[in-house]
């Protein structure tokens, strides 16, 4: 199943105010289970503890020849054309991926090529990549945000990294890492409230279709200086569970 819809609410007796922002996860790891959503469980985990979520996910290596033999958007068979407008429709997106010689799988940018050229624009997009060293992390800056600045999308400004060595199988165990996405969220904390649409569960936000006005990115300014830059790691290769 391509498009997994997942449970957001961080505690069903208490549920969090407000309305529900709707995440998308568009997964590039050929693996499953992997690295790669390893990472994402952690950020949504984090996420639903700041505000509701409704997640949903899309697992490029899984929509068939409908998608990989598509050239154009017209191509697709309906079931892809679902996943692409879940994509396009999301309050935030989330685009991760393992490094692959140096980059992204080109299933995951195939992915991209065929989402509208404006459907991304002024949406929250957070990046997220797995990688076999530390050194793989330079994907996020010259490979990943560049792809997202082509449909002028708002990236989140910190962008989340693992290593191999970050590990156990494909649970992420590295404290750090931890740190950075729990401040690296709760810094973009009312920046993506301001953009959740879906119906929220104590309160009334106005009709189901109407979708609140785009906001500019609003930061705390101490979000670079709580950040560490990743350390450089040891040439290792990636491993297939990415």
């Amino acid at each position: 199943m391509t498009v997994v819809p997942q449970a957001g609410n961080a505690d069903p007796v208490t549920p969090l105010r407000g309305p529900t922002l709707r995440v998308v996860v568009v997964n590039g790891s050929p693996s499953e289970p992997s690295k790669t959503m390893g990472l994402v469980d952690v950020v949504l985990d984090t996420l639903k503890n700041v505000l509701p979520i409704e997640v949903s996910r899309v697992d490029v290596y899984r929509l068939g020849a409908g998608f990989t033999g598509a050239i154009e958007r017209d191509d697709v068979t309906s079931e892809v054309e679902d996943s692409l407008r879940l994509a396009e429709d999301a309050d935030l997106l989330i685009a991760a991926a393992p490094v692959f010689r140096g980059t992204y799988p080109g299933m995951f940018k195939h992915f991209f090529d065929l989402v509208d050229q404006y459907a991304l624009a002024n949406k929250p997009v957070l990046l997220a990549a797995t990688g076999g060293g530390d050194h793989h992390a330079l994907v996020l800056e010259h490979a990943m945000r560049p792809l997202f600045a082509f449909f002028q999308a708002l990236t989140i400004p910190v962008a989340f990294f693992a290593s191999a060595g970050d590990f156990d199988g494909t649970t992420l165990l590295n404290p750090r890492i931890y740190g950075r996405i729990q401040v690296g969220l709760t810094d973009v904390a009312d920046l993506l409230r301001a953009r959740a649409t879906g119906s929220g569960a104590t309160q009334d936000h106005g009709p189901a279709n109407s979708r609140p006005p785009h906001k500019p990115l609003a930061l705390s300014p101490s979000a670079s200086s709580r950040q560490k830059p990743e350390s450089a790691g040891s040439h290792s290769h990636l491993t297939p569970t990415h």
